[in-house]
């Protein structure tokens, strides 16, 4: 038995795996935010939070 029989189902199985459409994908978050019940500490961390969502945005466009 040579080297790369071993590695022929392994490597197979890869090419057939499913993929998901963009669309379906989430961007990981889950969390309820209420602008009526946030206070300035809140908005502040929402204003950081979606600066970097756009730094990290444009650095995967490069």
């Amino acid at each position: 038995m040579g080297r790369a029989q071993g590695h022929k189902t392994r490597d197979k199985n890869k090419a057939s795996l499913p993929q998901v459409p963009k669309n379906m994908k989430s961007d990981g978050r889950d969390v309820e935010f209420s602008r009526e019940l946030a206070d300035q500490d809140d908005l502040e961390a929402l204003a950081r939070s979606n600066a970097a969502d756009a730094r990290a945005k444009e650095r995967k466009k490069k």
